[in-house]
């Protein structure tokens, strides 16, 4: 190889690593910009801290049958961002405020029609199940009238679940990024660190024997 070949591939090798490093900071800024610095810095930690939610997943992966057949147990550590909405009275709430509390998180929406289908059970659910260590959280995503949502859980008779909103949407895009929802209704059964135990895509009869044995097994308590 003459020295002017050698030294075209050295530029040639030098221009390849430049890419690779552009690409790879370029990825770092992107994840930064989604997710938050501190996050992406620390979510290797944050999932080895929801660890203990994949026992949880194992003693729960019998009961995903029957009504709830459809439930996907995690099969790996995470944790669940610390989505932001509203209460009925307009304060902002985010799933931290549940940390201690086993949740059962909705979403739902008045044009999704399996979403109103099964909102009696997620009530019904709430009812039996809703205490200190437990709480189905069903937050609606309607993007316009506001008082549309409202009227409809009063129209059919929702009494026992607690009204929470996001008519920005973001819940839901922040559940995409990480790969949790895909359609609606989407839900999220999640531990008191705030980590996954399973989900599923579609609605569920969650009032019915097997949802209750489900999360009955997710709290720990005897069948």
């Amino acid at each position: 190889m003459t020295a002017g070949q050698e030294g075209a591939e050295r530029n040639s090798r030098r221009r390849v690593a430049m890419v690779g490093a552009g690409g790879f900071a370029g990825l770092a800024v992107g994840l930064v910009a989604v997710y938050g610095i501190g996050t992406f810095l620390g979510n290797q930690a944050a999932d080895n801290g929801c660890r203990p939610a994949l026992a949880t997943a194992e003693r729960v992966a019998p009961y995903a049958r029957g009504e709830v057949a459809a439930v996907t147990v995690a099969d790996k550590p995470l944790r669940i961002p610390d989505l932001a909405f509203h209460d009925a009275s307009g304060a902002q709430k985010t799933l931290a405020d549940w940390s201690g509390r086993t949740v059962l998180l909705n979403l739902w929406a008045t044009w999704c029609v399996p979403c109103r289908k099964e909102m009696p059970a997620l009530d019904a659910l709430e009812g039996a199940m809703g205490g200190p260590a437990f709480e189905v959280v069903a937050v609606n995503i309607d993007t316009r009238d506001p008082d549309k949502p409202r009227n409809w859980l009063n129209d059919v008779g929702i009494r026992q679940l607690g009204y929470y909103a996001d008519p920005s949407f973001k819940v839901f895009q922040d559940l995409k990024l990480i790969g949790l929802a895909f359609g609606m209704p989407t839900t999220l059964l999640v531990d008191p660190s705030r980590c996954e135990i399973g989900a599923i895509a579609g609605p569920a009869e969650w009032a019915s024997d097997d949802g209750v044995r489900l999360i009955k097994a997710a709290l720990g308590q005897s069948m």
